[in-house]
Parts: structure tokens; C-alpha cells; sequence
């Protein structure tokens, strides 16, 4: 006869068998379920290493990792003559600053500025009440003769549709020496996560609040996550304008390099309507 007591005894065993099991089960899914997400993460490396070493996901400037950049496009071979005429006497200033400037601008009041490039003037209505700290940026920049005799250095014909300017280095990683914060990231414009034609954007170095002082222009709809402050808009002829620079392709064939037109902004200005 089996006692009261050995029977609890008996059934505590049992319970802590079971519990056992339990978790002896559960030790084996989760190790089942890492093998699997390493296998998975393994495959995600391989590939973007792949990706890297064929240039797909390159920046603009390959010897600075900070370099303003938007996504890479897809290859294109687009190639036509210089549509554009010959820059305007004059250098690049050197200048820079360590700190964003002062608000300035009303920002209640309604700006234009305006590109005098070596292809065609481009208009633009920036959106001050959005983007502020943008909008007075490009002001004080402007004033101080900053983007004069700069050029557009990066050409995108495939995938996404811009042209970058703004970098008085020409090379993808020059700047103000300040950064800006990201602004009006929700703009009704983008929808669909797209940047439609005739958008005027900040270029980053993909971490936030890192704007400077270059930007691109978005002749044709592209898909880009809302990561680019979205500060202006292109008036019809400027579009005209980009998309005569676009028509001439760029330099590697690959539908991502320096224009083929000569595109050099001989004079930016920002005005107060």
C-alpha cells in the first residue's frame, strides 16, 4: 500500500519530469529557431558583400564615408553631347562655418530661389513655414556667395531621377561645415514613398540631421524613403531645364556618375517675395 505521503512524493516527481521535458523541448525549438536565423542572416551578409564589391551600394565619394548621398540607381548607358553653355568667370569660395546660422528669415513669409546655371535659370518656391531651418540656411548661403561657380556633380537616370548640387568640392562629401536638422519629413507631396517631379530635397549621409549644403533636384518621380528633407518646389521651366541635363546622361554609363552637361550654378539667389 502505497502511502499518502509517497503518493504526494510521486506526483511532485512527476510534475518536475514534466517540467523538465518542457523545457528541455523549448531549449531545442529555440536552438532550431537561431540555427535557422543565423542561416538567414548568413545568406543577407553574403549577398550584401556581393552587392558591395559590384558598386551597387557605393556612396558618392568612396574615400569618405561621410559623404552626402541619396540611394544609388540602376545602371543606365545614356550618353548625348553637352547641351549646356560655358561657366561664368569666377571660383569657388572657400567657406565654412561651425555652427547652423541664426533664424533669420520670416517664416511666415514666402521665398524663391533661383539657380542661374550654365543650362537654364531653375526657379523654386521653398517652403519656409515647413522647413525652416533649411530654408534659412539656403538664405544665408546663398548671400554669402557659397554655391556660385559650384557644380552638380551627381546625375541619376535610372531608378531614381536627380540631379545632386550643392557640394562646393565637387566631389560628394564637401559641405558648410555645420548640419542642419531634418525637416517636413511627412509633406503631404510624398506619397506612395515617392519624391514626385519637381522636388527639391537635402542630401544626408543616411544618419539623421546630417544635411548640409548639398540638395538634388527630382525631375521625374522616384522612389526614396521620406529620409530627405523635401524644402522646395521646381517652377516649370527649371524642369525643362533638368530634363535637357538629364537627356545628356552621365559619365559611367551606369545611371549613376557626374553629369555629361556641363552643370555649373554660376549664381544662387534666395528672395524674399
Amino acid at each position: 500500500m502505497v502511502s499518502q505521503e509517497q503518493r504526494r512524493r510521486q506526483l511532485a516527481r512527476e510534475k518536475f519530469l514534466r517540467q523538465q521535458q518542457r523545457r528541455t523541448s523549448a531549449r531545442r525549438r529555440a536552438r532550431m529557431r537561431n540555427s535557422v536565423i543565423a542561416s538567414v542572416l548568413g545568406v543577407i551578409v553574403i549577398g550584401s558583400v556581393a552587392l558591395y564589391t559590384t558598386g551597387v551600394l557605393k556612396n558618392d565619394d568612396k574615400a569618405n564615408a561621410s559623404s552626402e548621398t541619396t540611394p544609388s540607381a540602376s545602371p543606365s548607358a545614356s550618353k548625348a553631347p553637352d547641351p549646356c553653355e560655358k561657366a561664368a568667370a569666377g571660383s569657388v569660395k572657400k567657406l565654412s562655418w561651425k555652427k547652423e546660422p541664426a533664424m533669420s528669415i520670416d517664416t511666415s513669409a514666402d521665398y524663391t530661389m533661383k539657380l542661374a546655371t550654365t543650362c537654364g535659370d531653375i526657379g523654386i518656391a521653398l517652403k519656409t513655414a515647413a522647413a525652416p531651418h533649411t530654408v534659412n540656411s539656403f538664405d544665408f548661403l546663398a548671400a554669402k556667395g557659397f554655391f556660385d561657380h559650384t557644380k552638380c556633380h551627381r546625375l541619376t537616370t535610372n531608378g531614381i531621377y536627380v540631379l545632386q548640387c550643392g557640394d562646393p568640392t565637387g566631389t560628394g562629401s564637401g559641405g558648410p561645415g555645420y548640419t542642419i536638422p531634418d525637416e517636413n519629413l511627412k509633406d503631404k507631396s510624398l506619397k506612395g514613398g515617392v519624391y514626385p517631379a519637381g522636388t527639391v530635397a537635402m542630401a544626408n549621409t543616411g544618419q539623421k540631421h546630417t544635411g548640409g549644403s548639398q540638395f538634388f533636384l527630382v525631375y521625374q518621380d522616384s522612389q526614396l524613403p521620406p529620409s530627405y528633407t523635401p524644402f522646395g518646389t521646381i517652377d516649370a521651366a527649371g524642369l525643362k531645364v533638368l530634363k535637357k541635363i538629364a537627356a545628356a546622361g552621365e559619365n559611367t554609363g551606369q545611371g549613376d556618375g557626374a553629369p555629361n552637361a556641363t552643370v555649373v550654378i554660376d549664381k544662387a539667389t534666395v528672395t524674399k517675395s
